[in-house]
């Protein structure tokens, strides 16, 4: 036919980013510049059965959230990728397996400090995908006085609780920072935030 099946996608990995579990690949070497991509993904449940990802066939993109399409975030999947060109794709390639409650990667939440008289409230927002807002997302909070390295920490709240502290006693600069953290096999967390500093009972 004088046609050629176009290159393989190269790279192919499920990664673990942010809350959220993504196919990335790179194009094959020597693709055409139109080619697209399509993808599928298997379930340790159900072997040997590969189901399309809507939202990722034909994409011209080089990755695939797989998030909110899995059946089940405690049992294993693995995804593969084809190039697609004009009539012609490539042969499919596999990533390895990966399971969203063991392997996932946690960033940290953002910080919503207000300071009332003599309380501070603090909430944490999480950058989640809706479909897994259910599983048990925690955090944790350090407060500090700037400058010092003793950090009285807050732990394992839940993830849309407000914290709410007394700072009667408190006098100056004091810092928060939190960390998402998961219970899977063993705690897993996030890196701590970047700190949010408020002066405190400032009687200037």
């Amino acid at each position: 036919s004088g046609h050629v099946r176009p290159p393989p996608p190269q790279n192919v990995t499920l990664v673990s980013k942010d809350f959220d579990l993504i196919l990335t690949w790179t194009p094959g070497e020597g693709s055409p510049p139109d080619v697209t991509y399509t993808v599928r993904y298997e379930s340790q449940e159900r072997m040997d059965k590969w189901i399309k990802v809507p939202h990722c066939k034909n994409i011209s993109r080089t990755s695939c959230n797989l998030t909110c399409v899995l059946p089940n975030f405690f049992v294993k999947v693995r995804a593969r990728v084809k190039t697609v060109s004009g009539q012609f794709s490539s042969p499919w390639v596999e990533s390895q397996f990966k399971e969203y409650h063991l392997d996932v990667e946690l960033a940290p939440p953002v910080l919503n400090v207000n300071v009332k008289e003599n309380l501070i409230h603090v909430n944490a927002s999480f950058p989640l995908a809706t479909c897994v807002e259910s599983l048990p997302w925690m955090y944790d909070l350090d407060l500090w006085e700037a400058g010092s390295e003793n950090k009285k920490q807050y732990e394992g709240i839940f993830r849309k609780k407000t914290m709410t502290i007394d700072t009667t006693a408190f006098r100056g600069n004091y810092c928060l920072s939190a960390r998402s953290s998961f219970q899977s096999i063993d705690f897993k967390h996030s890196k701590f935030s970047q700190p949010v500093c408020v002066l405190l009972n400032n009687k200037g």
